[in-house]
């Protein structure tokens, strides 16, 4: 819940700027294609490998690779908005760009920032529970699916379900996660919710 908060948050004020204002968007939509480019976990255990493995390391090392996408998201939506009749309506009457950002441009982003901070949630459920059972994630005594598989491990042959139910209430987790994103997009995007009536 932290990472998605941190990474909506995060993601909604740059992507926000980097919509609107011209001259920096290619700047930062390069150094977002950069970070994407590298692979989540792998961006995620270099980072908790150069610090210590914390809750408060783990959260940063999956904020990161998953802010871009919210990036990516908003600065779409702002693409399509700025050119809108209500914003230059907005800018004709003296709107300065604080306001325009956050009084029309904010509240049209939300319903998609939501639904995508499901999905970042149900990312970051993933790959903490892959860092723990890697060892490179919240430390041992934080009780973690990862950490319950990775101790299970040893114990497989003997009693599998050890390994088998962490890995179902894993699943399980990361499915109704997903599925409250899905029920959230078709119940806050407008021409869904026309189509379904």
């Amino acid at each position: 819940l932290v990472v998605a908060v941190v990474t909506s948050a995060v993601g909604l004020a740059i992507g926000l700027i980097s919509g609107f204002i011209r001259r920096l968007d290619n700047v930062v939509m390069r150094a977002m294609d950069g970070i994407m480019a590298l692979p989540e976990l792998l961006l995620a255990i270099s980072f908790v490998a150069l610090t210590k493995a914390s809750v408060r390391n783990v959260i940063i090392a999956l904020v990161i690779p998953q802010t871009p996408r919210v990036v990516r998201l908003v600065r779409g939506i702002v693409l399509t908005l700025r050119e809108q009749p209500f914003i230059e309506a907005a800018q004709a009457m003296g709107a300065r760009l604080p306001r325009l950002l956050i009084r029309h441009l904010l509240p049209n982003t939300l319903a998609a920032l939501i639904v995508q901070g499901t999905y970042v949630m149900a990312s970051a459920v993933l790959i903490e529970a892959g860092l723990s059972f890697l060892g490179a994630g919240t430390p041992p005594e934080i009780p973690s699916w990862g950490n319950i598989m990775a101790e299970a491990r040893s114990y497989v042959r003997v009693a599998f379900w050890l390994l088998l139910f962490p890995g179902l209430f894993l699943a399980t987790t990361v499915l109704a996660i997903n599925l409250l994103g899905d029920g959230l997009r078709d119940l806050l995007d407008p021409r869904i919710a026309r189509r379904m009536r």
